[in-house]
This record gives structure tokens, C-alpha cells and sequence, in this order.
């Protein structure tokens, strides 16, 4: 099992940046692939991004690409997202999750571990 505990959310304005860090812990971290999604009022969840166990390998959602970058510390246990240029759409609560098999995946049935999100507010 893992837990994992995100934090760095806030309130930004248009165009502002934000760095969201997910932290592990309970077993080895770099077995687990990674991803972060997203749930807005409202909406369902919107896959954001996702990276492989050794980091090699990350796909984006669609709406994120080229403004946010994933990325992980398996020393520290940690995974990152690094959100730039953001949109008053990007407001939501943010979620990371792990899995043990696969290498990355875009969906949230194949997450088995989560944390409790944490909110982002764009402010325009």
C-alpha cells in the first residue's frame, strides 16, 4: 500500500504558476506509476498527467499540454506538478495517484491508491 498527501495549491491569478507536490509513503515508491487529474464543480474528473515508475515517460491531458510538466523525486518519495500559464479552467481540486501495474495510464479506474486532493483556484 501507499499513501500520498498533495499539497502547494492555492489562489493564483491568470497566468500565475503553481508547483503541486504529491508526497508517499507505506511501500516503495518507484514501483508506481503516477498521475494527477482533476475535478472541477461540477465536472467529472479530467486526467492532467501522468509518469512512469523511473520517469522516462509522461503523456498530458489535452487542455494542460505544453503549460504543465510532471515530474518525480524517487529519493523523496515525491511527485511534482509544475503548472504554468494558468486559466481561470484550471480551477479545481487536484488529485495525485499511484498504481502498481502498468507503465502510465490516462484513466482513473486503473489508479488503485489516492490522496485527498488539494483545491486550485485561478482567479481572472
Amino acid at each position: 500500500q501507499v499513501q500520498l498527501v498533495e499539497s502547494g495549491g492555492g489562489l493564483v491569478q491568470t497566468g500565475g504558476s503553481l508547483r503541486l507536490s504529491c508526497a508517499a509513503s507505506g511501500s516503495t515508491f518507484s514501483n508506481y506509476f503516477l498521475g494527477w487529474f482533476r475535478r472541477a464543480p461540477g465536472k467529472e474528473h479530467e486526467f492532467v498527467a501522468t509518469i512512469s515508475a523511473r520517469g522516462s515517460t509522461t503523456s498530458y491531458g489535452d487542455s494542460v499540454q505544453g503549460r504543465f510538466t510532471i515530474s518525480r523525486d524517487n529519493a523523496k518519495n515525491t511527485v511534482y506538478l509544475q503548472m504554468n500559464s494558468l486559466k481561470p479552467e484550471d480551477t479545481a481540486v487536484y488529485y495525485c495517484a499511484a498504481a502498481l501495474f502498468g507503465r502510465i495510464s490516462t484513466r482513473r479506474n486503473e489508479y488503485t491508491y489516492w490522496g485527498q486532493g488539494t483545491q486550485v483556484t485561478v482567479s481572472s
